[in-house]
């Protein structure tokens, strides 16, 4: 069969593709243009593509002929399943490979943000750093502050386990509450969300997109926030109300922000970009050799299951599918 791979992907993971089909893959880095999307579908049975690619209606209607479609990420908003749906197509996604990277990721950005890492960087480069002073460029210590996780799913436990070990108080928000044993393994207190916010010294974000969590993060949430506390984003950007979180750190309302997502990525909200009290990071959460070749092999295998007319292993519509049969 013939198969659209829109993502430059490792040789080893095009050849698992290439052993059984035909593949048409686009070898650079910038996000396969629109129309050759468009023009690439048109006789394929299969698409695995990635989170820059808008897989909607219009791209369906051009491939007529796909059977699976297989995204390169975890997060899918960016494909109308609901269409893929009714076409009687599989969507998968990549579950699980990122979780370490990811909160690994989270935590570098607490201490980022809270020693001014970042911000050090910069001035050392511009020739700076001229003198040690007892007083000169302070940040806040992370260890034994009060970090709160909103979203306590794989991500967020994660990243609870890396906080224990700087022996930080733990709360969260999350949709569903950890079991008792759960809860108490890792030493995290279930809370309100506005309790979260008024008490966390760093609050990080760990949950999907969707219409109840879009600008999740506002204004309001923003000035309940301690005016010491932090806000970390490794989720989705539109979790956060940007144009507010930027007004936020103008007035210094909290202390600082780290960012590796945003509302209307690659563009930033006017302002960002010019605040030192920030650190910017461009979409880096699973951006490690061993995790983005996990990815791509997870891509590949759901790809090739869905060809063959099995059941893909990260399936995200599979019993709406059988419901139609």
């Amino acid at each position: 069969m013939k198969v659209l791979v829109t993502v430059r992907l490792p040789a080893e993971v095009l050849s698992l593709i290439a052993r059984e089909h035909q593949v048409e893959s686009y070898d650079a880095d910038p996000p396969l243009e629109r129309h050759k999307l468009l023009q690439g579908v048109a006789d394929k049975e299969g698409l695995l593509c990635t989170i820059t690619d808008r897989i909607d209606s219009e791209v369906l209607e051009r491939g007529p002929a796909l059977k699976i479609i297989a995204n390169y990420g975890v997060g899918f908003e960016h494909i109308e399943v609901a269409a893929a749906t009714r076409k009687g197509i599989p969507v998968t996604n990549t579950p699980g490979v990122l979780t370490d990277a990811t909160a690994d990721l989270a935590f570098a950005l607490i201490l980022a943000t809270a020693r001014r890492v970042v911000e050090g960087d910069r001035r050392v480069r511009a020739g700076q750093f001229q003198y040690w002073a007892p007083l000169l460029f302070l940040g806040q210590e992370v260890s034994g502050k009060t970090l709160g996780i909103i979203g306590l799913g794989r991500i967020g436990q994660a990243v609870a386990r890396r906080a224990a070990g700087f022996g930080m108080k733990i709360i969260y928000h999350s949709r569903t509450p950890l079991a008792p044993a759960a809860g108490q393994e890792l030493q995290a207190a279930a809370v309100p969300l506005e309790t979260l916010l008024r008490e966390a010294d760093f609050v990080t974000l760990h949950i999907p997109l969707t219409p109840q969590t879009r600008h999740l993060i506002g204004s309001r949430e923003l000035e309940l926030m301690k005016p010491t506390a932090y806000l970390i984003n490794t989720s989705r950007g539109p979790v956060v109300d940007e144009a507010a979180l930027v007004a936020a750190l103008q007035r210094e309302q909290i202390r600082g922000a780290g960012l590796d997502v945003y509302e209307r990525e690659p563009q930033l909200a006017p302002g960002l970009a010019d605040l030192d009290n920030v650190v910017l990071l461009p979409h880096l959460g699973s951006a490690t050799v061993e995790t983005r070749t996990r990815m791509a092999v997870m891509a590949a295998e759901n790809l090739l299951a869905g060809l063959r007319g099995d059941p893909p292993p990260n399936c995200l519509n599979w019993t709406e599918l059988q419901g139609k049969k």
